[in-house]
This record gives C-alpha cells, sequence and structure tokens, in this order.
C-alpha cells in the first residue's frame, strides 16, 4: 500500500468520522430533551394528584399544631385526679396520641417541615415535664394556670411550627 491510498483512505474516513460524531451528537441530545420533556409531563400529571394531598397533609399538621398548643390543651382536658404528675401524663398522653393519628403525614411533608412539627411537640411534652417538677405547685389545676402562664412569658412551640408551616404552603403557590 502506497501513501497515496492511505491518504485517500484517511480523506474518506474524516468526513466520514465527523459526520458520525455530529449525527451521534444530535441524536444524544434530541433523545435528552425527549426524554426531560416525558419527566416533565410525568411531573406535571402528578402533581395534579400530589399537590391536594400535601395540601391536605399541611392542614392535617395545622390542626395537629392548634390541638397540641397547651393553651387549647389545658381548657379543653379536665384534670382527672386533683395529683399534678397523673395530670400531666394524662395530658402528655394526649399529645401522644394526637401525635401518632397524624404521623402518616411526614410523607408528604418536607423533611425541615416535619422535624419542625416534631421539635414543637417535644418542646411541649417537655415544657409541661419541667412545670410539673416545680414543687411549688401541688396540685392538678395549679399546673393548669403554670402551664398557662409560662406562656404567655414566651411563644408557643406550636405558634413557631404553625408560621414555618404557612410559608412552606406558601411556597408551593
Amino acid at each position: 500500500m502506497n501513501s497515496i491510498n492511505i491518504i485517500e483512505i484517511i480523506a474518506y474516513t474524516i468526513p466520514s468520522v465527523i459526520t458520525g460524531g455530529v449525527a451521534y451528537f444530535l441524536f444524544n441530545s434530541h433523545f435528552k430533551d425527549q426524554q426531560n420533556t416525558r419527566r416533565w409531563l410525568l411531573q406535571k400529571d402528578n402533581q395534579k394528584t400530589a399537590l391536594p394531598l400535601r395540601l391536605q397533609a399541611y392542614e392535617r399538621m395545622t390542626l395537629l399544631m392548634e390541638r397540641i398548643n397547651p393553651s387549647q390543651l389545658m381548657v379543653r382536658i379536665n384534670p382527672v385526679s386533683t395529683d399534678k404528675n397523673d395530670y400531666a401524663n394524662y395530658v402528655i398522653a394526649h399529645i401522644e396520641q394526637e401525635f401518632e393519628h397524624n404521623i402518616a403525614q411526614q410523607i408528604y411533608l418536607s423533611d425541615k417541615c416535619w422535624t419542625v412539627i416534631l421539635t414543637a411537640k417535644n418542646a411541649i411534652v417537655q415544657m409541661i415535664r419541667s412545670v410539673t417538677k416545680n414543687e411549688k405547685i401541688t396540685n392538678a389545676d395549679e399546673l393548669r394556670t403554670a402551664i398557662i402562664s409560662e406562656l404567655l412569658e414566651k411563644t408557643s412551640p406550636t405558634n413557631t411550627a404553625l408560621a414555618f408551616i404557612k410559608n412552606e404552603v406558601a411556597e408551593l403557590w
């Protein structure tokens, strides 16, 4: 094989390789674009069913925060006895029951929102336990009054969680 034949083969091969490369690039970008379009359409269709479920979950979490707000709890739950520890345990059991009833809603919420809700619930339980440890409080009625008084001095954790929920729902629009 002489040098003219080699140059001839290279002259035919280079345009073919360039044309093949351009065709590969165009087809590859076209298929990626089609895949992205399909993914977008699928997300759009899923959002029609997912958005109402997410909004319902946010509504239920809002209701949970309202129901476990200590000022609401103290009015709604009457002491079963005069013992402050029994009453505190009874109220905490109500909080846990409300929380467990809504625990499945976390799959529709962001991780950050769920963490805020969980933190609010735990802060309320901790607040009730810390007020119960006060030796000046001797019965359940005094415990109710002390918990409500403590909420007058500082913001309830449920109010913070409600503000976060409202902000997150506003971002959905």
